[in-house]
Order: structure tokens, then C-alpha cells, then sequence
């Protein structure tokens, strides 16, 4: 797992004319409510395959929980993240591309007419496509695919995968178009989303800085009661829980890749106090700085 310096997360794909890759996500003893997908955004797309384990995943203000053989559809520019539901082994796998993949199919009207909307982000795909219709679930063979291409790496292994990826949205197109319409709830999403991202991005980056509830609600133009409910709906946490935990995550880095002592950790991170840093970290963590570094 790697902590993210920016909120903004810019995908290290296969290149620019083929900007797809898959990610294999694995936490081999999470425990519960443990952070196992940082918060962050992209313009890229996300597929997000449960292999193993149990979590639930915030996407733009709405929680999902995912068990094994499920799938989440992430749409471009998205805020999420996601947690643990249980001690347990957790694997997942993030197929992750940008709507240009696509960009040589622009002269065929019926890409336009059912394709292009969703990846220029005029519509969205439900994230659990198969709550909604069940039959969905028949389509994601489509990604069992995709992963098996990529392993094997056999003669035109991209197209193939090209194809898979382009044939799955326009099956879940054709089962979703007719539903779209006004589109309110997203707008109001999309809304909270653009309005929070500079203030999280900014927690992401001033770990040390105190901050309180009036004044982060101040920086949104929210009052801090709605701004305590929208945080919420956002990120899965409270304020304050989500403060910590960006805290004990930079802690973390910081003692398993600089000889910081705990005590300057502590301080860089914005815990004055030696001892209540230390029982901080084994609150969210559930072992000592030092027994990190052990």
C-alpha cells in the first residue's frame, strides 16, 4: 500500500497510447475498519474486483460494501476510499484506464450513442451495477478476461482487452441508458465532491497544522453541522477520526522509511505529546511506533 502526498492520484499506466493497467491490492491481515484504499480521485475510470475478504467502499458521498465476486464502477474524477468490514484477509483488483483508450472509436455512431456518454462523464454507471440488475453479474466474466490476459501476455493481448473492456460497457450501456435521466442526485454528488477536494487534498498535506471542525467548515461554506454529515457521507469518517488517521498513516511512512525518532514523528504529524501519539498509533494500527519499526 502506498500513502498518497497529493489527493489527486495520477495512475502510472501503460503509456499514453494505451493507458491501462491493472493494480493487485492485497492486506493480508487487515483488521477492522482498517484503511485499505487511501482517499483519492483521478480522471481516470475504475473497475474495483473483490477477490478475498470483506469492505465497504465510499464513492462520492454513498457506501458500498463489497464481498467476494462483486464489482464497483468508479466514474472519472470520483472521490473514494475504502475499509475493512472485518479481520481478515482482504485482495482486491483495481483495473484502471483513461476514456482515451477509446479514442480511435470516435467515428462510429454507435460508440457515440452508447458508449461515449458514460466516459465523458455525461452519464454515469451505477457503482453496483449488479444491485440494481442482477443480471449484470453475467457481464463481469468479460473482466475474468481482461485479468487472465494480462497475466498471460499472449500475441495482441491489448486488443483483447480493449475490446472486453469496451463490449462490458456497452452490454451495461444498453441495460442502463433508458434510466438516465435529470440526474440530480449525481449533480449534487458531484457537487460535494469538487467542494471538499481542495480542503482534503490540504489535510493530505499539512499533517502537522491544527485544524477544527469550524474552521475546515468555514473553507467549504458549510455550517459545521452539515459540514460534519457531508464529511461523513464522504470519506466514511468523522472530521476528527479522519484527521488521525492521515496522521498515523504519514507516521507510519515516516518510521518504516526515515530514522525519525518517535518523538519527532510525533511532532511532524501534529502530536505534541509523546505518550497520547503513541496511543493514537496503537489505537488505528494496533501495535507501537516501535513496534512498527520491530
Amino acid at each position: 500500500m502506498s500513502y498518497p502526498n497529493d489527493l489527486k492520484e495520477y495512475p502510472q499506466l501503460e503509456g499514453n497510447t494505451y493507458p491501462f493497467r491493472l493494480f493487485f491490492n492485497e492486506c493480508r491481515h487487515a483488521k477492522i475498519g482498517q484503511n485499505i484504499l487511501f482517499l483519492h480521485w483521478h480522471e481516470h475510470f475504475e473497475i474495483i474486483i473483490m477477490q478475498a475478504g470483506s469492505a465497504i467502499f465510499h464513492i462520492d458521498s454513498k457506501p458500498y460494501e463489497l464481498h467476494p465476486g462483486e464489482v464497483l464502477f468508479v466514474p472519472s474524477g470520483g472521490l473514494h476510499v475504502g475499509y475493512s468490514l472485518r479481520d481478515d484477509h482482504v485482495r482486491f483488483i483495481s483495473v484502471v484506464f483513461h476514456s482515451s483508450l477509446f479514442k480511435d472509436w470516435k467515428q462510429d455512431p454507435q460508440h457515440e450513442q452508447f458508449v461515449a456518454p458514460y466516459l465523458e462523464n455525461r452519464y454515469q454507471l451505477p457503482v453496483k451495477p449488479a444491485a440494481l440488475v442482477p443480471t449484470c453479474s453475467t457481464y463481469y466474466s468479460l473482466l475474468s478476461t481482461i485479468v487472465d490476459e494480462v497475466h498471460q501476455k499472449g500475441p495482441a493481448f491489448q486488443l483483447i482487452i480493449k475490446n472486453q473492456l469496451h463490449l462490458l460497457f456497452v452490454l451495461l450501456s444498453r441495460t442502463f441508458l433508458p434510466e438516465q435521466v435529470s440526474g440530480r442526485t449525481n449533480e449534487r454528488q458531484s457537487f460535494n465532491r469538487e467542494r471538499f477536494k481542495p480542503l482534503l487534498e490540504y489535510m493530505e498535506n499539512h499533517f502537522d497544522e491544527k485544524m477544527t471542525i469550524e474552521s475546515a467548515a468555514r473553507s467549504v461554506n458549510l455550517n459545521p453541522y452539515h459540514f460534519c454529515k457531508t464529511f461523513k457521507k464522504l470519506t466514511g469518517r468523522t472530521f476528527i477520526d479522519y484527521v488521525n488517521l492521515c496522521r498515523v498513516n504519514e507516521a507510519e511512512r515516516l518510521l518504516l522509511e526515515t530514522d525519525f525518532t518517535v518523538t519527532e514523528i510525533a511532532g511532524r504529524v501534529g502530536c505534541d505529546n509523546p505518550n497520547y501519539f503513541t496511543k493514537l498509533f496503537k489505537q488505528y494500527k494496533g501495535t507501537t511506533p516501535s513496534g512498527i519499526r520491530k
